[in-house]
C-alpha cells in the first residue's frame, strides 16, 4: 500500500508533524501485516501522485489560510486526489489554549474539491528567531507566545486512525 504524506511548511514545524504522521501510519500498517510504502515529502518535491493508494496532505496556516503552495497543489492534483482516500491537516494555532481556535478559512473548499475524508487542526510551534521581519511584527502585534505547542499524542492517535481505515479497506 502506497501512502503519500505531502506537506507545505514555512519553518519546519508542520514538516515535523507530517514526519510523525508518516512514521505512525507506516508502523501501524506494517504491524497489521500490510506491505506499507509511506513516503513523506514536501509539496514542492512531489511531481505526481500516480500510483498512490492514499494521500495525507498538510499545510501550515498563516493569516487564516493554507500556504499558497498547498492550495496550488490541491488544485493541480484535484482530479486524481478525488479518486483516492485523502486526509487533510493544518498546523498553526499557538499558545495554551491554542489560538486561533477556528479552522483555516479555505479548508471547506479544499475538502470539497478533494472529497477529503477528514480535516484535523493541530497546534504549531513558534520560534521568533526563525521568522522574518514582517512575521515577527505580526506575532508581536498579536502578542503570540513562543513555544512548541504540538500535541504529539493527538497527532499519533489520528495517524493510527488513518492507518486502521486504510488497513480495513485493503
Amino acid at each position: 500500500m502506497k501512502v503519500l504524506v505531502a506537506v507545505a511548511s514555512r519553518h519546519g514545524a508542520t514538516t515535523g508533524i507530517a514526519e510523525r504522521i508518516g512514521e505512525v501510519i507506516n508502523r501501524e500498517l506494517r504491524d497489521r501485516g500490510a506491505n506499507a510504502d509511506v513516503d513523506v515529502r514536501t509539496i514542492e518535491t512531489v511531481t505526481s501522485i500516480e500510483g498512490q493508494d492514499a494521500v495525507v496532505l498538510g499545510s501550515a496556516v498563516y493569516m487564516g489560510r493554507w500556504l499558497k503552495a498547498a492550495r496550488e497543489f490541491a488544485n493541480a492534483h484535484a482530479a486524481q486526489l478525488a479518486e483516492i482516500p485523502v486526509w487533510l491537516f493544518s498546523s498553526g494555532p499557538i499558545g495554551n489554549p491554542p489560538k486561533p481556535d477556528s479552522d483555516p478559512s479555505d479548508i471547506g473548499s479544499i475538502m470539497d474539491l478533494l472529497q477529503a475524508k477528514e480535516h484535523r487542526r493541530f497546534a504549531g510551534r513558534l520560534d521568533r528567531r526563525k521568522l522574518g521581519f514582517a512575521e515577527r511584527a505580526v506575532v508581536s502585534a498579536v502578542k503570540a507566545a513562543d513555544g512548541d505547542f504540538r500535541d504529539w499524542l493527538a497527532i499519533e492517535v489520528w495517524a493510527a486512525e488513518i492507518a486502521a481505515v486504510l488497513w480495513m479497506a485493503a
